[in-house]
């Protein structure tokens, strides 16, 4: 089975902030792009899984 990493990054409209989602599902916000990509990339130091949400499955 091929597990492909997925990184999203959202722009937050009216804002100059970005939102990025790890393929772990850690979350981080930053309006430098760069910085964001570096945070994505250095997977996994300080990225924090998000937590489960009642009634989903692991």
């Amino acid at each position: 089975m091929n597990t492909a990493e997925v990184y999203r990054i959202d722009w937050l409209p009216g804002t100059d902030v970005l939102h990025g989602v790890c393929h772990c599902g850690a979350e981080h916000s930053a309006e430098d792009p760069v910085e964001l990509w570096q945070w994505m990339l250095a997977h996994p130091d300080g990225h924090s899984p998000a937590p489960l949400q009642k009634g989903t499955a692991e």
